[in-house]
């Protein structure tokens, strides 16, 4: 499988915990376009004997962009790239700019999937975390995607956010269930430096759930959405059957990828080689060398096989399902049960850990404690 991904860096406000490259738009949107276009045009006959199976518009908020510029954009993809008929082509939106006539212009761009930022539906915690929407707009942003015959749609919650416990947080996910959505993403807040909700709890202003409160959280929603028929395939993510996100499989399965846009990451096998590379996150950088012509490519990686084993088997591990032995032995020639036998024993021993003829998966202990569990497979 592979995938594309765009990223719009554009968004109303930014949120308090945010940590991505966007910021307000101010007159750049014409600006990036063209740079993007330009830089599709460029990767356009570097990946003509590829055929992408997925498209993943993000940000940002894809959906504040102005009338007609995802259209737009989705017909510049397929003119530049082949993608597969049928492909997944989801698209991010938050509630306050989802509305009909953008939702419906996504829907004839040809996006199958939607995936909306709830985060919260307590008033009191949105306006705490910096979102600019409602409860309200969330649920006319459901109804508007209901109408248009979009039936595969995701929204994101958080846990572990100023002023919410667990029954908070369950109300949400009472909420969106209750909706018949398809797919839950539900994230633990994860305090990043540098962004003005980590300056308020470190100055003691924005106080936080304890780490056992919302241990809580995870645990009493894990409960509740399997009991809603949502199946946990990922530490994160959860789906009715037939509704998990390829795109972020392909992640997860250490697929190749292409990243368009500001910051965007790609990993591709090129020459025979597995590279990493990124885009510059500079706005002026990224359109001014697009504009000379240039990709404004940064920090290009080739990864060893050493180095491109271990991120397959980490990666992996976000699974519920693991690895298939089967497709490790295919991709570099070696039973993951083998060559990471000392680290699966002393998981074995641990209770974190389990093995099969077909994968290896971390049992829910081992997901509890996954990056202690991955340690294991690193010091080997």
């Amino acid at each position: 499988m592979q995938g594309i991904y765009v990223h719009i860096p554009f968004c109303k406000r930014k949120c308090r915990y945010c940590d991505f490259v966007s910021f307000p738009e101010n007159g750049r949107e014409d600006f990036y376009f063209v740079a993007l276009i330009s830089e599709m045009r460029k990767y356009a006959p570097l990946m003509k004997d590829r055929v992408f199976d997925t498209v993943f518009i993000g940000g940002g908020t894809p959906t504040c962009l102005k009338p007609g510029r995802i259209k737009a954009l989705v017909n510049e993809l397929e003119n530049c790239f082949s993608i597969r008929e049928n492909a997944e082509i989801t698209c991010e939106a938050n509630p306050e700019s989802a509305t009909c006539e953008k939702l419906k212009e996504l829907k004839e761009a040809g996006v199958t999937r939607l995936s909306i930022g709830l985060q919260s539906a307590d008033e009191g915690v949105l306006k705490a975390i910096g979102r600019i929407h409602t409860k309200e707009d969330f649920l006319s942003a459901v109804e508007a995607a209901k109408s248009l015959g979009f039936t595969n749609v995701n929204a994101d919650v958080m846990h572990g956010l100023p002023l919410q416990d667990t029954e908070s947080y369950l109300e949400t996910l009472r909420l969106v269930t209750g909706l018949g959505l398809t797919h839950i993403s539900s994230y633990a807040l994860i305090l990043e430096e540098g962004t003005p909700l980590y300056e308020d709890v470190n100055a003691g202003r924005v106080a936080l759930p304890d780490p056992d409160e919302t241990a809580d959280m995870e645990d009493a929603g894990i409960a509740f959405l399997a009991e809603a028929g949502y199946r946990r395939y990922e530490i994160s993510n959860f789906a009715k059957p037939g509704f998990e996100c390829l795109h972020n499989l392909n992640y997860w399965d250490n697929g190749e990828y292409l990243g368009l846009g500001l910051n965007s990451h790609s990993a591709l096998r090129l020459k025979g080689d597995w590279t990493r590379f990124n885009n510059t996150e500079v706005y002026a950088e990224y359109v001014n060398e697009l504009g000379e012509g240039k990709l404004p490519v940064r920090n290009t990686q080739r990864i060893e096989r050493d180095e491109e084993m271990f991120e397959t088997i980490m990666l992996g591990l976000r699974k519920t399902e693991g690895v298939s032995r089967k497709a490790f032995l295919e991709r570099f020639g070696v039973d993951p049960a083998e060559q990471y036998a000392p680290a699966i024993a002393e998981l074995e021993l641990d209770g974190m850990i389990e093995v099969t003829e077909e994968r290896l998966f971390l049992n829910r202990r081992g997901m509890d404690f996954q990056n202690e569990a991955l340690l294991k497979f690193m010091d080997q």
